[in-house]
C-alpha cells in the first residue's frame, strides 16, 4: 500500500473516535499494552512529559516541545487529533515523521491489529511511541487523547505530569460533575512523579491534591507560582491596528513575575506568537514545567525560553489557534470548542472592534450543545454549516437548535460555502469568525 492507501486502511479498519465518535473509545489499556510488548516496548526507551486536561493541553505541548528543542534537545511530540495531515500527530523536532514511516508501520504490523483489533488511536500511540525510540529522542511531549486513566496514552512513566484545567467536555464517558472528570484527569498522575496543574479550581483541588498525597509526587498550580506583571490592551488599539497585528504576525507581549521570591527565574519579559488571551494561561504552567524540568537537571536558559515561545507556530507546525485566516475582512478561526473554549474565543471577540461580528459555525453531534449556543451572542449572523466528518452536526439541525437561542442566520453546505459566504456578506469594519469543532478549522487553515 502507498501512503493514501495506508490512510484508508486505518481510517475504514480501526475504530475512530473524531469520525464516530464514544465507540472507538477503549475503556481499558490492554490493546495497547499488548500493541506496544509487540514493539518490545518502545515507551520506556525514552524520557516523557505527559500533558492531559481539558483545554489548553495542545497548546501547552507545543510550547514545550518548541521550549526544548529550542535547548538543543531531540523532542519528540505526539498530539490529537490533526488537522490536514495525519502525521501532524507525531513530530521529531517540529519535523512529521516520512510517509514511509507510516507506510512501513501498518505493513509490518498489520496481523497485530487484525489480532488485537486496536482502535485508531490505539495504533496511533503505538507508531508514535516507536517513532520516537527509533529516532532516539531526547524526550518526548505525550498529549492525552481523551481523559487520563484509560487513555492509551498512559502507560508511560513520565518525568513530569501536567494537567492543564477541567472543564465540561465529553461528559458521556468522564462524568457529569467536574470531580468526577478531575479524577478520571488525575488518572495519569504516577507514583513520585512531580504533577503541575495549570490552573486552581478551588471545586476540585482536592481531587488533584488527595491524588498526589496517595502517591507521593509533588504538586504545584501554575496558576498561583506566576502572576502576569503587564500585556497588550487590545481594547485600546484601533480597528487599523489589529489588522496590521494580525497581518504582520506581531506577537503578544507579555510580562510574568514568579510568587516564588527564591525562584530562579524570577521575571520572564516574551513575546508570544500564540495571540489568544487564553495563551497567558499555558505559559504559565509552560514555565513552571521549564522550572521542574531544570531541577531534574535538564539546561534550559530564560533566553532559550524567550526565544522558542516566540516562534512556536514555526518550531512545531501549530495551528488553528485564534489563526487569522485573511485581514480584508479580518478573519480569524479557533479550535475552541467546549463551553470554557468558547468563553476564552468570545472573550478574544470582544476585545476587536467590529460594526457586525459574522460567525461561522460547525458542531458534532455527541455533544450537548445548549451550553455553547446559550453562550453565544445574539446579535451576530450566523452560519451554520456541518463539518465533514461522520459525528458532523446536521447544519439544518444546528439552525433549529440556534434558533431556541435566538441565535439567526442561514444553513449552508460545507464549511467552505459558509465561510466564503460570511466573508462576502462582510465589510472591511466586520469580523468574521469561524469555529465550534476542530473539524471546522480543519477544514479551512
Amino acid at each position: 500500500m502507498n501512503y493514501t492507501q495506508t490512510l484508508d486502511y486505518l481510517y475504514t479498519q480501526l475504530p475512530m473516535f473524531t469520525r464516530v465518535g464514544a465507540s472507538a473509545f477503549k475503556k481499558d489499556l490492554t490493546n495497547t499494552i499488548e500493541l506496544c510488548a509487540r514493539l518490545d516496548n518502545p515507551q520506556h526507551k525514552f524520557k516523557t512529559i505527559h500533558v492531559g486536561g481539558t483545554n489548553g493541553k495542545g497548546s501547552t505541548s507545543h510550547m514545550l516541545a518548541a521550549v526544548l528543542q529550542t535547548a538543543g534537545y531531540k523532542t519528540g511530540l505526539y498530539t490529537s487529533p490533526h488537522l490536514k495531515d495525519f502525521r501532524e500527530r507525531i513530530r521529531i523536532n517540529g519535523e512529521m515523521i516520512s510517509e514511509q514511516e507510516v507506510v512501513d508501520f501498518v505493513a509490518i504490523h498489520q496481523p497485530d491489529f487484525e489480532e488485537i483489533e486496536p482502535s485508531f488511536f490505539e495504533m496511533t500511540v503505538a507508531l508514535a511511541f516507536d517513532a520516537f525510540a527509533r529516532h532516539q529522542v531526547d524526550i518526548a511531549i505525550i498529549e492525552v487523547g481523551l481523559g487520563g486513566r484509560l487513555d492509551s496514552t498512559n502507560i508511560i512513566t513520565p518525568l513530569l505530569s501536567i494537567i492543564t484545567n477541567i472543564g465540561w467536555d465529553h461528559m458521556n464517558m468522564l462524568g457529569n460533575t467536574l470531580p468526577e472528570i478531575a479524577a478520571e484527569k488525575a488518572g495519569i498522575i504516577k507514583p513520585n512523579v512531580p504533577v503541575i496543574i495549570g490552573e486552581y479550581q478551588e471545586e476540585i483541588a482536592s481531587v488533584f491534591t488527595n491524588k498526589a498525597t496517595t502517591n507521593n509526587s509533588k504538586l504545584s498550580f501554575a496558576s498561583e507560582q506566576w502572576k502576569i506583571q503587564e500585556t497588550r490592551d487590545k481594547k485600546q488599539e484601533t480597528r487599523d491596528k489589529e489588522q496590521e497585528t494580525a497581518k504582520s504576525g506581531e506577537l503578544l507581549p507579555v510580562a510574568l513575575k514568579s510568587t516564588d521570591h527564591h525562584s530562579s527565574l524570577t521575571t520572564h519579559y516574551l513575546q508570544l506568537d500564540l495571540t489568544g488571551t487564553y495563551q497567558l494561561k499555558n505559559v504559565k504552567t509552560v514555565l513552571s514545567a521549564v522550572e521542574e524540568l531544570c531541577e531534574k537537571g535538564f539546561n534550559i536558559s530564560n533566553e532559550q525560553v524567550a526565544k522558542a515561545l516566540s516562534q512556536v507556530k514555526t518550531l512545531t507546525g501549530l495551528a488553528g489557534r485564534w489563526h487569522t485566516l485573511s485581514t480584508h475582512p479580518l478573519t480569524i478561526c479557533d479550535t475552541g470548542h467546549n463551553a470554557d473554549g468558547i468563553a476564552e474565543v468570545l472573550k478574544n471577540i470582544a476585545a476587536i472592534p467590529y460594526e457586525q461580528l459574522h460567525f461561522v459555525i460547525g458542531m458534532v453531534n455527541d455533544k450537548d450543545i445548549t451550553k455553547v449556543l446559550s453562550m453565544l451572542p445574539k446579535d451576530a449572523i450566523y452560519y451554520f454549516c456541518k463539518p465533514d466528518i461522520p459525528r458532523g452536526l446536521e447544519a439544518s439541525h444546528l439552525q433549529e437548535q440556534a434558533l431556541i437561542f435566538n441565535l439567526h442566520g442561514k444553513s449552508y453546505l460545507s464549511v467552505i460555502n459558509a465561510l466564503e459566504a460570511a466573508q462576502s456578506a462582510a465589510t472591511d469594519k466586520d469580523l468574521v469568525f469561524a469555529g465550534g469543532s476542530t473539524f471546522v478549522v480543519a477544514e479551512i487553515v
